[in-house]
């Protein structure tokens, strides 16, 4: 894939995904197994195979190979990762969380089926995606494997996305007297590089892991995934702000509404584009070790600076 262009090559890694996903939600039981009910796979599938940019998995793939690792080798490690991103979109969806009734242009999981299936969906999604992570496809050293699963569990887990949901939820008010807190700027940036920023961070992270990079390396590429974590946190609060719900495939407006505590909220609009410009620099010094060869990430840290969706 070196010769296209970022946007060829986000399409290319998204089949890849895609195809990997789609064989690991397959309806035949697998050894261990005694059986896949039907209804929870199509849930599944509903939740999982439903389109999106696949840019946390992109990011693992294109972090592997400026180490030559193959595409292919590092499939089920980028795959593991969409599967925890699925699961909390999944349970973040619910009545009791954000309560969504859409999800890339198309009904959310608990509204397609029931809450119930939502649950057991993400319950799945979450031990299936450590199943992949460890298994012998994912890297032929054990080492490495475990690795990689104790990472993502730091990333998904108490000090990194769900612990970012509770004080998500917390800042809305959701425990105390009700009212929506009054977070300061480092409050919010804590939240935020733990809710969001976490999986994008532990996304290049892994490429490292898996290319068996140099600790120098290692360092770059983590204050790379920190910097363009909070960019798509940012850009995704200016959406919210400001952006069109149906290109954005889901609801808008909502974070004004809720009271909830943002860079954009906090500071404007206006201070949060320039806030996008200033990472995108920044990510592009992040990425000097690596030279010419790391083209494709500085142009995704445009891309997740400009998005609209």
């Amino acid at each position: 894939m070196s010769d296209l262009s970022l946007e060829q090559r986000l399409a290319a890694a998204a089949r890849l995904v895609e195809a990997e996903l789609e064989s690991l939600l397959g309806d035949d039981a697998r050894p261990g197994e005694t059986a896949r009910p039907p209804r929870l796979m199509a849930a599944m599938r509903h939740g999982v195979l439903a389109g999106g940019k696949r840019l946390r998995p992109f990011l693992v793939l294109e972090c592997a190979a400026l180490f030559g690792v193959p595409a292919r080798d590092a499939l089920p490690t980028a795959a593991a990762l969409e599967l925890i991103h699925c699961y909390s979109l999944v349970h973040d969806d619910l009545p009791a969380m954000d309560d969504d009734d859409l999800r890339r242009g198309r009904p959310t999981v608990h509204k397609a089926y029931d809450e119930a299936t939502a649950i057991l969906v993400g319950d799945g999604l979450l031990t299936l995606a450590f199943e992949t992570v460890v298994a012998p496809g994912a890297h032929a050293d054990p080492a490495v494997r475990a690795e990689l699963a104790v990472l993502l569990a730091r990333a998904a887990g108490l000090g990194g996305m769900v612990g970012g949901q509770m004080l998500d939820l917390a800042a809305e008010g959701r425990f105390g007297d009700g009212a929506p807190l009054d977070l300061a700027e480092a409050e919010i940036r804590r939240l935020q590089a733990m809710k969001t920023g976490a999986l994008i961070r532990y996304a290049c992270l892994a490429g490292a892991v898996l290319g068996h990079a140099s600790s120098a390396e290692r360092q770059a590429l983590v204050a790379y995934g920190e910097t363009i974590g909070l960019a798509f946190q940012v850009a995704d609060d200016l959406i919210d702000h400001e952006g069109d719900a149906a290109l954005a495939g889901k609801a808008t407006g909502k974070d004004a509404a809720r009271g909830k505590g943002t860079l954009v909220s906090l500071r404007g609009p206006q201070w949060a584009r320039d806030e996008l410009t200033r990472l995108v620099a920044d990510a592009a010094v992040r990425l000097t070790p690596f030279g010419e060869r790391a083209a494709v990430l500085a142009d995704a840290a445009r891309f997740i600076a400009r998005r609209q969706a």
